[in-house]
C-alpha cells in the first residue's frame, strides 16, 4: 500500500493567479488551484477533508469549496464582520471565527451559531483545536491566550457568562501565533508574541513550562509530530530551532545566534509568517512576507525548494493529502448549510431549540415581556455605545504599541541633542569671565 499524499496548501494576499493553491510537497507539482477571493492570515481550514475555507481578507465572509471543484466557489459565510482568524474542528463538528474580540461557534450539521464569546479586549488573532477536538486556545492583541473546553461551553447554562478553563497572561504584548501539539487535555501549546517570547505551556495544568527570549520579534512557531524540536520564525526572516529534549533545566532561557548558529534558517528577507513540519519530522515548511514560500531540510538547514507568489504568504501548511482532494469522482457527503449570523433564537425572537446554547443580556431579561421597543432602542444603544469604548480601548492599545515597541534613536544623536548649542555655551562662559 502507498504512503499517504504530503501537500503544501498555499495562500498570499494578491490572489492574482489563485486564492489558494495545492501542490504535492516533494515534487512540487501543482495538484489544485481555488479561485475567488484573498484568504486572510491564519484564515484556512480543511473542513472534515471534504471543503476547504478561507476567511476573506478584510471582508465580512468566509468562503467554501469543495475539494473537487475547486474552480466554482460553493458557499459564502456571512458573518457580522471582518474574520480575523479561523479554523475548524478535527472531528469536522465545528467552526471556530474570531471577529474582531469576539469568537464565534457554529455547528457545522445545522449551521446554528451556539455561542459567542467576548473575553477578549482587543481583536482575536489566532484559533486553534486540540487534536481531540476537546478544546481550543484563542490569542489576541490585548496579549491574552484563553483556554476553553468546548464540552463545558455547549452545557453552560444560558444565564452564565462563559469563562476559559485556563488564562495566559505573562506575554507583554499582542500575541502573533499558536500551536498545539499532540495529547488533547494533556496537550503541550505553544504562544508566540511581539515581545520577542516564545514561551511553552501545558493545557492540563495551565503552567508555563518554558520561556525562551529572543532579539526579535517571533510571528509563527510549530513543533514536529514528536515535540523534539520547536521552529520559531523571527520579524526579520530567521528561523529558529529550539531543541526541547536537550534544553537545559531553566525555565527561562535566552536563545543566542552567535552561540547557536547551527539552530538559524537562514534565507527569507521578511518576516516569516507561518511555519509547518511534515510528518516524519525531516523538511520545514515556511512563508513570509518577502512573497516566497521555502521547503527547507532541517538536518542540513538548507533551502531545497523555493516557490514565489505574487504577494505576501498569508497561509502554508504541510497536510496529508486527504481521498477527496486526489479522486475526481468524490463529493461530499452532506452539503454545507447556510451559517446563521446570529444566535438560535435571538433572530426572531423563537424559543430556544433544545439542545442549544443561547447568550441573553442579562440585565434586561426581566423587561422582555413589556415595552419590547423601548428596550430594542435602549439594546441598540447599548451596543453602539460599547462598540464606540472598544474602538477607543483599541486606539489607545495600538498607541502604546507603538510607543513601545518604536526602535531607541543613536546614542549620538541622544547626546547630541542633551549637550547644550555652542552658542549658548559661548554666552555662558563669557558672563563667568
Amino acid at each position: 500500500m502507498a504512503a499517504p499524499m504530503e501537500v503544501a496548501v498555499c495562500t498570499d494576499s494578491s490572489a492574482q493567479l489563485w486564492s489558494c493553491v495545492v501542490w504535492e510537497l516533494h515534487s512540487g507539482a501543482n495538484l489544485l488551484t481555488y479561485r475567488g477571493g484573498q484568504a486572510g492570515p491564519r484564515g484556512l481550514a480543511l473542513l472534515n477533508g471534504e471543503y476547504l475555507l478561507a476567511a476573506q481578507l478584510g471582508k465580512n465572509y468566509i468562503s467554501a469549496w469543495e475539494l473537487q471543484r475547486k474552480d466554482q466557489l460553493q458557499q459564502k459565510i456571512m458573518c457580522p464582520g471582518p474574520v480575523t482568524c479561523l479554523t475548524t474542528s478535527p472531528n469536522g463538528l465545528y467552526v471556530l471565527a474570531g471577529i474582531a474580540e469576539s469568537i464565534y461557534l457554529w455547528e457545522v450539521s445545522t449551521g446554528n451559531l451556539l455561542v459567542i464569546l467576548n473575553r477578549h479586549y482587543q481583536d482575536v488573532s489566532c484559533l486553534r483545536f486540540t487534536g481531540d477536538s476537546s478544546h481550543f486556545l484563542s490569542g489576541g492583541k490585548d496579549c491574552l491566550v484563553l483556554v476553553w473546553n468546548l464540552c463545558s461551553l455547549l452545557q453552560l447554562d444560558p444565564s452564565r457568562t462563559p469563562a476559559p478553563q485556563h488564562v495566559w497572561s505573562r506575554h507583554t504584548l499582542p500575541i502573533t501565533d499558536l500551536h498545539c501539539g499532540f495529547g488533547g487535555p494533556l496537550a503541550r501549546v505553544a504562544t508566540t508574541s511581539l515581545d520577542q517570547t516564545v514561551k511553552l505551556w501545558e493545557i492540563s495544568s495551565g503552567e508555563l513550562l518554558l520561556s525562551v527570549l529572543f532579539d526579535v520579534s517571533i510571528m509563527a512557531v510549530t513543533m514536529d509530530l514528536a515535540e523534539h524540536h520547536m521552529f520559531c520564525g523571527g520579524s526579520d526572516g530567521s528561523i529558529f530551532q529550539v531543541d526541547l529534549c536537550t534544553w537545559p533545566g531553566q525555565r527561562e532561557k535566552s536563545f543566542q545566534p552567535e552561540q547557536d548558529s547551527g539552530k538559524v534558517f537562514k534565507g527569507h528577507r521578511n518576516q516569516v509568517t507561518c511555519l509547518s513540519v511534515s510528518t516524519d519530522g525531516s523538511v520545514l515548511l515556511s512563508g513570509s512576507h518577502d512573497e516566497t514560500v521555502r521547503l527547507w531540510d532541517i538536518q542540513s538547514k538548507q533551502c531545497i525548494r523555493t516557490v514565489t507568489f505574487k504577494g505576501p504568504v498569508t497561509n502554508a501548511s504541510i497536510m496529508l493529502a486527504p481521498v477527496s482532494m486526489l479522486s475526481s469522482d468524490f463529493r461530499p457527503s452532506l452539503p454545507l448549510p447556510h451559517f446563521n449570523k446570529h444566535l438560535l433564537g435571538a433572530e426572531h425572537g423563537d424559543e430556544q431549540h433544545r439542545g442549544a446554547l443561547t447568550l441573553r443580556l442579562g440585565l434586561h431579561q426581566q423587561n422582555v415581556l413589556g415595552g419590547q421597543d423601548q428596550l430594542r432602542i435602549r439594546v441598540t444603544e447599548l451596543e453602539d455605545e460599547v462598540r464606540n469604548l472598544r474602538k477607543i480601548n483599541r486606539d489607545l492599545f495600538d498607541f502604546s504599541t507603538r510607543i513601545i515597541t518604536r526602535p531607541a534613536k543613536p546614542r549620538r544623536r541622544a547626546q547630541r541633542l542633551a549637550s547644550p548649542p555652542r552658542s549658548l555655551q559661548t554666552a555662558r562662559n563669557s558672563v563667568s569671565r
